[in-house]
């Protein structure tokens, strides 16, 4: 596997972000991939935020900033993308350890552990299959305190119905290199998530899946690069 995650980060300029709500969060998930970011994916994210929560690919701060965290939250912002990191540390209004790591690098032990870890639109920016983006539970699950929860959203691939405007899009990103997800299936998603949880829910929204995973199954192998 290409473990450089370095694509699907870089998009994410001053400029991209400063379009980033308008294009993905409003005009995309509601007609390319129909999932409605304020009727769907805000709720299931404050569903599950906890007090001490890591934001694993933060985008622009979205999420977070609508979440109505509770005051004693403590919150740490995790990307590879600069820009990223500064936007939705702003945005947040409030504290937050920032961190610029790969995701499909080991967690600093330093950080952690986490009630709630969200990958929201993550997992379809990554390169590789769904059993390669696997790496990704295995490193995360080290970082969650007991009881906690890994929740996150991502676009399936091409089996998962697109319509025409997704479509278009959707082999556009690839291309670029934006996205690695045409072969991303809701069945492989959930084989990965069960191969590191014992407890493991999933959800189908249009052409996102939406998850959640408690009680990380101990003593298994990191996948292959």
């Amino acid at each position: 596997m290409d473990n450089d995650s370095q694509a699907g980060a870089a998009v994410y300029s001053p400029l991209t972000l400063r379009l980033y709500d308008a294009w993905v969060l409003g005009i995309s998930n509601r007609y390319a991939w129909g999932c409605p970011t304020a009727e769907v994916l805000l709720p299931f994210f404050r569903q599950h935020v906890g007090r001490r929560h890591l934001e694993v690919g933060v985008g622009t701060g979205y999420y977070l900033a609508k979440a109505e965290l509770a005051a004693d939250s403590e919150v740490t912002l995790l990307d590879l993308n600069p820009a990223s990191l500064a936007a939705a540390r702003q945005r947040l209004g409030r504290p937050a350890q920032v961190l610029r790591h790969d995701v499909l690098e080991p967690l600093p032990a330093t950080v952690g552990p986490f009630d709630s870890i969200a990958l929201f639109y993550l997992l379809h920016c990554l390169p590789g299959s769904l059993a390669q983006k696997g790496r990704v539970f295995a490193q995360l699950a080290t970082g969650l305190a007991p009881g906690g929860v890994l929740f996150g959203a991502t676009i399936l691939g091409d089996a998962a119905g697109h319509n025409g405007f997704g479509r278009r899009l959707m082999a556009l990103y690839n291309r670029k290199g934006i996205f690695g997800n045409a072969g991303d299936s809701l069945a492989d998603l959930e084989g990965e998530l069960r191969k590191h949880f014992a407890q493991v829910e999933l959800r189908q929204v249009g052409r996102v899946a939406l998850f959640s995973a408690r009680e990380p199954v101990e003593g298994r192998p990191l996948p292959l690069s």
